[in-house]
């Protein structure tokens, strides 16, 4: 059970990194697809935040419960 659930937040933390990155694709990519931003560094920033913090639970996951990278 402690293996499935570690695996599961894994899978979890990456998708999202995964989710994020693909906004950000978008974003640069067809700008006008997403017309409710007009502070488009500021939504960047915020998507990379997100990231970051995405990163750092992986981080965590696999130094202290043995996660795979």
């Amino acid at each position: 059970m402690r293996d499935q659930l570690i695996e599961t937040m894994r899978l979890y933390f990456s998708s999202q990194i995964l989710r994020h990155k693909a906004n950000i694709e978008i974003m640069l990519k067809k700008p006008m697809a997403i017309h409710d931003h007009t502070d488009w560094m500021g939504a960047v920033e915020s998507e990379i935040a997100t990231i970051a913090e995405y990163e750092d639970k992986l981080e965590v996951l696999h130094k202290h419960f043995g996660a795979k990278q």
